[in-house]
């Protein structure tokens, strides 16, 4: 690896999910201007996510409905004229 690109102040960071109320700690060089008790009794630097594997559709089993059948109608009425 190049020296001199990687950053060399990592730290402890809480990531709290703000949508399923999750968190988890972690180290990062993400920049926080607020701090958060953590469980172990620490405070850590805190950066608040709008979504994370917690709440994620692909991660909770919870994926919307998308109209397929309708897709399709569409695409074949599009292009019936070159269908032999």
């Amino acid at each position: 690896m190049k020296k001199g690109i990687h950053p060399e102040e990592y730290r402890l960071v809480v990531f709290k999910d703000i949508a399923a109320d999750f968190a988890f700690l972690s180290k990062s060089t993400a920049p926080s201007k607020e701090t958060i008790k953590w469980e172990d009794g620490n405070e850590y630097p805190l950066v608040k996510l709008e979504i994370s594997s917690a709440s994620h559709p692909y991660f909770t089993g919870k994926m919307q409905f998308v109209d397929t059948a309708g897709r399709v109608d569409k695409f074949r009425k599009r292009y019936a004229k070159f269908q032999k």
